[in-house]
């Protein structure tokens, strides 16, 4: 079976909501990477046999936005376009469509990506108030009309948050940072040890901007309405950042008892990601030099209420499967929905009695951090929940690019109860 390569990528800055992309909407994200990777990489649209993309909250005015988004970004009508949905990797579930596509023989060159504009997810009214509406429209004359109102109560016209609805979890009624709490208590993870890893994906995301390492990654966009303002830089992350501002930040989803903020938690963020994916075929004919190629990925299930375990549940079956130990690893980047959930997956990974208890099965071993998120993580960039997957992939293989290192591990918990793992060597 042919090698799957990764050709080449690109992502918008990640942008706290309700800021610099609150007039962009999910296809606008979308647009912009896409007709920016078609720009990069000079590829004829025409070549394009597919365009997947990953996205959480489907918007209902561009349903299937992956069709909505390839047709706005130049590519032929006769490109087919589908939409995945995966939680917080549906990113990097577009990247394993992609490749399945490749391998069967069906497409050849393929671009995916994932989306979330999370600032442009909808409020809901109730259930009563819809019912109101719709036998308002049906009635014809005015006294049923106002009768029908009479019927409406201010709690009628309370609008629900679907943000916050999305991000709770229907089977266990917790939401994702409550979800963080539960393994914050399990492990003992203490209120300092999440601030300091926070601290330091702050300092990290820094630093790599000041040394360049997201030119490559990071377009530029010149956000709506009068396109004016360019914005090439993750406006998340803070410069001043000090464990003492963290440690004034008051818990959020256990305001009693608990350990979890909003500094050492990912931040709600609008974003896009792209790649080009194609197989080795592909890359000899038109001349293509990859990144990287897919050697290996996983998805696994696990009980919802620890869904932040999901890195090492896929990570452990996924080395297994491909026959790789984990000191083979030379980078490795875990999405940081919570500084709790990546510092117990680090004690899974190193612990025996970890291991055992939760993945019935013996650790892989220490997590060394010198390899971790070393351009920092979504405590710092944001974590825009249908594009992480995606960057998450594109950010390794040009850091593995940058170390020359072969072998690198892309893993992400996913809400709902899934880990996501991705294997990929070097060009």
């Amino acid at each position: 079976m042919e090698r799957i390569a990764i050709v080449a990528g690109v992502r918008t800055p990640y942008i706290k909501a309700g800021t610099h992309f609150s007039e962009c909407t999910a296809v606008d994200l979308g647009r912009f990477v896409v007709s920016e990777l078609i720009a990069r990489t000079g590829i004829d649209p025409d070549e394009v046999d597919s365009v997947i993309i990953g996205n959480v909250a489907q918007p209902v005015e561009a349903v299937n936005v992956a069709r909505v988004i390839s047709l706005f970004s130049g590519i032929p009508e006769h490109v087919p376009a589908f939409t995945v949905h995966r939680n917080c990797a549906s990113g990097m579930q577009s990247i394993v469509s992609a490749a399945q596509s490749i391998a069967t023989g069906e497409a050849e060159l393929v671009i995916a990506g994932g989306i979330e504009s999370m600032t442009n997810i909808p409020f809901f009214l109730s259930k009563k108030f819809q019912k109101t509406v719709t036998n308002f429209q049906h009635s014809h004359r005015l006294k049923p009309k106002l009768s029908t109102l009479s019927h409406l109560r201010p709690a009628d016209v309370i609008p629900k948050i679907g943000l916050l609805l999305g991000l709770t979890d229907p089977t266990c009624r917790l939401n994702m940072g409550q979800t963080a709490e539960v393994l914050a208590r399990e492990f003992g993870i203490s209120r300092e040890s999440q601030d300091t890893f926070a601290m330091m994906s702050h300092q990290r995301a820094i630093s790599a901007r000041n040394e360049g390492n997201f030119k490559d990654e990071i377009m530029t966009v010149l956000t709506p309405p009068k396109f004016e303002k360019a914005v090439d830089f993750d406006n998340g992350v803070r410069p001043d950042e000090t464990l003492e501002l963290l440690a004034r930040l008051k818990p959020v989803f256990d305001r009693k008892y608990g350990t979890v903020t909003a500094g050492n938690s990912s931040q709600i963020t609008d974003g896009g990601a792209a790649v080009l994916v194609a197989g080795e075929k592909a890359v000899s004919k038109l001349g293509l030099s990859p990144l990287g190629y897919i050697k290996d990925h996983v998805f696994t299930g696990l009980a919802p209420k620890r869904m932040g375990l999901g890195p090492s549940y896929s990570t452990a079956l996924l080395l297994e499967r491909a026959g790789v130990d984990f000191a083979d690893i030379g980078l490795l980047e875990i999405n940081e929905a919570f500084a709790a959930q990546v510092i117990a997956n680090e004690m899974i990974f190193a612990s025996d009695k970890y291991s055992e208890g939760h993945l019935g099965r013996k650790a892989i071993g220490s997590i060394d951090r010198e390899i971790l998120n070393v351009n920092g993580g979504a405590v710092a960039m944001g974590h825009p929940v249908g594009s992480s997957g995606t960057r998450l992939v594109l950010t390794l293989l040009l850091e593995m690019q940058r170390r020359s290192v072969d072998l690198g591990l892309a893993t992400l918990c996913v809400g709902g109860g899934q880990g996501a793992a991705m294997l990929l060597e070097r060009s």
